[in-house]
């Protein structure tokens, strides 16, 4: 059984920009926490490494919402 959690950055409340991650065995996988059906994404813990440094270092413009 794979275990999601939230992601740290997710507020409290009712914030709708939430995502979870699970170690899918040498891969990390992604979604949407409203849509915990839906499509997901997997990244290499490489990968993943480097989007979150990218997002720490303000490289990504997070403010956009897709719908």
């Amino acid at each position: 059984m794979i275990k999601w959690r939230k992601s740290s950055y997710t507020g409290s409340g009712n914030d709708d920009a939430c995502v979870e991650v699970a170690d899918l065995g040498g891969r990390i996988g992604v979604r949407d926490s409203k849509a915990p059906g839906g499509p997901r994404l997997g990244f290499s813990a490489d990968d993943f490494g480097g989007l979150l440094a990218r997002i720490r270092r303000g490289e990504l413009n997070l403010d956009q919402r897709v719908s």
